[in-house]
C-alpha cells in the first residue's frame, strides 16, 4: 500500500484527510472521535473571544434529488470559553500525539490581541495555526474574517504579528470572496506564512419560503446572508487552488478545502497542488466514518498510478493548467454517438439544435431511429455528452491534426509581424 504520511509545512500528519474549523471540531470529544475514525488532522473550530450563536443556523440546496448539493451556514467562532477549549485540546494531544491538530484563531486586527491568542494557545501543544480571515458573516461584520481577508495589508500585517509569537507554523485561511486570491496569498506570502489553505465559505443565501416569504435559514422572521460550501463549491475551490499552485509568487504549501466528499475529489485537489485536503459538509452530512472510504480509495488509486506515496502526486496537473491565450486553436475534438448504445432519448438533438451548433441529425435505418454527428459542423463543445444520459452513447473523438499547434497568444504575435508600419502605410 502507498504511504498516505504527509509534512505539510513542517506539520507531520498520518494522512493527509484533515476535518475543516466548523462544526465537526468543535469539541475534544469530537476530534477523538474523529481521529478513531481514521482522520489525520483536524482544524480545530476558531478560537477567540467566545460570541453567542444563533437559532437557526444552517440550510441547505439539494439539486436534481441529491440532497446536500450545497450546505448555508451562518454560525460563527466558537461560542465556548477559551479555557475550556485548550484544556480539550491539550488533553486530545495528549491522547493523540501524532495526530495533526490546528488551532483556527480569529482575533481582532490589532498587534496585541494576536501575540496574545497566540502564546495562549501555543503553549497547550497545537501543531500550527490556521489564522481564519475567511469567514464571510458575522464576523465580518466586527471588522474580522472576510473583512480583514479581503485588504492584503490587513492579511499580512496579521499574518506577520502571529509569525512574531508563533513557535509553530502559520497557514492563513483565504477567503474565496475576492476577486483574486493570488493577490491575498500574495500577501500572505509577504506576511512570513509557512502555507496557505482555501477556500473559506462563499458568501450565499440558501432560498426563500415562498409561503411564509422568510429567508432560509431565518431567525425569527429575519435573515442574513451566511457562507457556502459543500458539493457546489468545488468547481470554485479547485481553480483557486490551482491559481495558487501555478503563481511563481506564492510557493506554498496548500491545504485544500470545498467541496471535498470523496477520495476521488481529495486526488483532485491533490492534483492541483494541495498536500493536505480539508472536510467539512460531506462529515456533517454522512459522519466521521466517511474518511475509511477515502483513505482506501486513494490508497488503491496511488497503488494503480504506480506510486508509492501521496506526495508523489502533489501538483501533477498544475503545469497542464494555463491560461486560455496559451490554448492550442487547432486542436479538435468532435462526437461520436454509438447507435448501439443509445436510448434514442433525443436529449442531445434537442440540445444541440436549440442551443450549440445544429450539427446532429436525425434518421431512420431499417425503421430504427439513429443519430448522426456531422464532423464539418461539429466545434467539439461536449454538450451533447454532457446532456446524454446513457454511459458510452457519446464519445469526443480527437481528431487528427491538420495543422501544427497555434495559440491565442502565438497567433496574436505572428499578426502582429505581418502587420505593416506606420511608415509603410505613409508612402
Amino acid at each position: 500500500m502507498a504511504d498516505l504520511r504527509i509534512d505539510f509545512a513542517g506539520i507531520k500528519s498520518p494522512n493527509p484527510f484533515w476535518l475543516a474549523s466548523a462544526p465537526p471540531t468543535n469539541s475534544g470529544y469530537q476530534v477523538q472521535r474523529a481521529f478513531e475514525a481514521g482522520w489525520g488532522g483536524a482544524v480545530w473550530k476558531t478560537l477567540g473571544d467566545p460570541i453567542l450563536n444563533v437559532s437557526s443556523r444552517f440550510a441547505a440546496v439539494s439539486f436534481n434529488g441529491q440532497k446536500v448539493a450545497g450546505f448555508n451556514n451562518i454560525e460563527l467562532i466558537t461560542d465556548r470559553p477559551l479555557e475550556v477549549n485548550l484544556k480539550e485540546i491539550y488533553e486530545t494531544k495528549k491522547r493523540f500525539p501524532n495526530h495533526t491538530i490546528i488551532a483556527s484563531l480569529m482575533v481582532e486586527p490589532k498587534a496585541e490581541k494576536w501575540h496574545e491568542i497566540v502564546k495562549r494557545v501555543q503553549d497547550v501543544g497545537v501543531d500550527g495555526f490556521e489564522l481564519n480571515f475567511g469567514c464571510p458573516h458575522g464576523m465580518a461584520e466586527r471588522g474580522m474574517g472576510a473583512a480583514s481577508g479581503q485588504v492584503p495589508e490587513l492579511v499580512e500585517k496579521q499574518t506577520y504579528w502571529a509569525k512574531e509569537y508563533a513557535e509553530v507554523p502559520v497557514i492563513v485561511k483565504l477567503t474565496p470572496n475576492i476577486t483574486d486570491i493570488t493577490v491575498t496569498a500574495e500577501a500572505a506570502v509577504r506576511g512570513g506564512a509557512d502555507a496557505i489553505s482555501m477556500i473559506n465559505t462563499i458568501n450565499s443565501l440558501a432560498g426563500v419560503d415562498l409561503n411564509s416569504w422568510n429567508t432560509i435559514p431565518h431567525v425569527g422572521n429575519k435573515g442574513a446572508h451566511g457562507g457556502y460550501c459543500g458539493p457546489a463549491v468545488k468547481p470554485i475551490a479547485l481553480n483557486m487552488v490551482g491559481e495558487c499552485a501555478r503563481s511563481p509568487y506564492i510557493n506554498l504549501p496548500i491545504s485544500g478545502i470545498g467541496g471535498i466528499s470523496n477520495w476521488q475529489d481529495a486526488a483532485e485537489f491533490i492534483l492541483m497542488g494541495s498536500t493536505s485536503v480539508q472536510v467539512c459538509t460531506a462529515a456533517m452530512h454522512h459522519g466521521f466514518g466517511i474518511v475509511e472510504d477515502m483513505i482506501d480509495g486513494l490508497n488503491n488509486y496511488l497503488d494503480d498510478k504506480g506510486l508509492a506515496s501521496v506526495t508523489d502526486l502533489v501538483g501533477k496537473t498544475v503545469p497542464k493548467y494555463s491560461d486560455w491565450g496559451d490554448l492550442d486553436l487547432n486542436y479538435k475534438v468532435v462526437a461520436e454517438i454509438n447507435n448501439d448504445v443509445c436510448i434514442n432519448c433525443n436529449k442531445c438533438h434537442i440540445a444541440c439544435e436549440d442551443t450549440s451548433h445544429q450539427c446532429i441529425d436525425l434518421y431512420t435505418e431499417d425503421g430504427r431511429p439513429m443519430l448522426k454527428v456531422r464532423e464539418e459542423d461539429c466545434v467539439g463543445c461536449n454538450l451533447c455528452s454532457i446532456v446524454c444520459p446513457a454511459e458510452g452513447a457519446i464519445t469526443m473523438k480527437e481528431l487528427i491534426p491538420t495543422q501544427p499547434p497555434m495559440t491565442w497568444n502565438e497567433r496574436q504575435t505572428l499578426i502582429a509581424g505581418f502587420a505593416p508600419s506606420s511608415s509603410s502605410i505613409a508612402r
